[in-house]
């Protein structure tokens, strides 16, 4: 089954009665304010509800958890049991957030769901597993950790859902997913989702899916059409001047700049504040708790311009975001499509700009060829270049002393001895002949080999 994803995200001309789902949670869609499924929703809700396995793709912001998570209600409202749902993601921040989501969709179904994660003490998230929440939402590590000590039992789970499951490779959750997954020896129904389909994704659906539906993308983008992408070529040492100089021109509403290291982002943001620009940061250094806030405030509005490392920012799922800066361009193009599906979101417009350095071009290359996307690249004409940096110039007179040092070696060590023509030394070779080989056994006397 294929979704054409060049089309409207939503599709108009049905509604969520159409998908089958339970009186209680079409009463909860439409208190949020829901017309219309997605293409997504619309093609995997029916699955879902049917209680078929599903490997679909699907980019970020095409409400992809009300996909998953409106069979999953609907499947386990008719008899809620502890722990008969389970989904999986990488991070605690997604974590928190499908939780809220999952709970806003099901409305006044009497069903309670559970975000576990790194970063809270067990002993608080232990307390709340005794009261045998029916849908626990968490990141593979931490399930695996309460598995291990007896409190979430495999046997009971009725539903799994695996989101964003490219990003969870990713990290390095292969295992504790198989170890997971491998656990569930009762009939289950299993759901994956991700951005990106690869082939070890697809070795993980032959191995725990049972004969799944495929929803996967017929368009000619992975990433979202209404996205303005531009490259800006641009010195390494004039990336914090020139997002300076964009963020006054444009006046961006919501940004998230995405930097490489927590260095980077540090270094950003303080930048930024000395050209009177307000930002927050978000990386792995920072506590859990200023994280929470930080979050809350980039959801509320009260933070405009969120700067975060790529682990940090795996869980931001926020709408309204109208501008991605790829401060640094991910090694890995499928971080591209990740990033930038976190603006144009439901059908809104958005602007990703990717800071492109001399030497990177081959990665904007990967990018285009993964999502089959033209992303022009210029330099920005009224942007005005800083001088090249002390450090930098150096660094060039070094390597060209190197470059230097290396070519008069190499004739050097090429030097050769004078052939019999230009030999002239005819004290120390008679005849001006350069010996080339031992002299032979009647010249100066016999040679002994060996004693006798």
């Amino acid at each position: 089954m294929h979704i054409d994803t060049d089309a409207e995200i939503f599709r108009t001309e049905s509604g969520f009665e159409a998908l089958g789902l339970r009186e209680e949670i079409l009463t909860a869609i439409g208190k949020l304010g829901f017309v219309h499924p997605t293409h997504i929703q619309s093609e995997l809700v029916p699955l879902g509800v049917a209680g078929r396995d599903v490997l679909g793709q699907s980019r970020t912001g095409t409400g992809k958890t009300a996909a998953f998570g409106l069979p999953l209600l609907h499947r386990l409202a008719e008899n809620p049991s502890p722990f008969s749902g389970l989904v999986l993601c990488p991070t605690r921040e997604l974590a928190i957030q499908i939780a809220k989501d999952l709970q806003a969709l099901a409305g006044d179904l009497p069903v309670k769901i559970m975000p576990v994660y790194g970063g809270q003490r067990m002993k608080v998230q232990s307390d709340k597993l005794k009261k045998g929440p029916h849908i626990l939402v968490g990141t593979p590590g931490r399930v695996m950790d309460f598995h291990q000590r007896g409190e979430l039992p495999y046997d009971k789970i009725q539903m799994a859902v695996l989101d964003e499951v490219d990003r969870m490779l990713d990290i390095g959750f292969r295992d504790d997913i198989r170890r997971i997954l491998g656990g569930m020896t009762q009939k289950h129904q299993t759901i994956f989702v991700s951005a990106t389909i690869s082939e070890e994704i697809e070795r993980l659906a032959r191995k725990y899916l049972t004969n799944p539906e495929r929803l996967t993308h017929e368009g000619k983008s992975l990433t979202v059409a209404r996205v303005d992408q531009q490259a800006w070529e641009v010195n390494p040492w004039d990336k914090s001047r020139l997002l300076a100089h964009l963020i006054k021109k444009h006046e961006p509403e919501v940004t998230i700049v995405f930097c490489r290291t927590k260095m980077a982002v540090d270094r950003t943001s303080k930048h930024l504040a000395s050209r009177g620009i307000k930002s927050e940061v978000m990386h792995g250094d920072i506590r859990q708790s200023r994280r929470n806030r930080v979050l809350e405030d980039f959801k509320t509005g009260k933070v405009k311009l969120l700067i975060a490392s790529d682990l940090a920012a795996r869980g931001i799922d926020v709408d309204g975001i109208t501008h991605v800066v790829n401060y640094d361009i991910p090694d890995n193009p499928d971080d591209y499509v990740h990033r930038i599906g976190r603006t144009a979101r439901a059908g809104r417009e958005g602007t990703a700009w990717t800071f492109i350095c001399p030497d990177e071009g081959h990665l904007l290359m990967q990018v285009e060829q993964l999502t089959n996307v033209h992303i022009p690249s210029s330099k920005p004409d009224d942007f005005e270049p800083g001088p090249i940096p002390e450090s930098v110039l150096r660094r060039r007179e070094e390597e060209a002393q190197r470059l230097k040092d290396a070519e008069k070696n190499k004739r050097t060590r090429g030097l050769e001895l004078p052939d019999e023509s230009k030999a002239a030394d005819s004290n120390a070779f008679p005849g001006g002949v350069v010996p080339k080989s031992m002299p032979g056994r009647r010249m100066g006397g016999r040679i002994r080999t060996r004693r006798r």
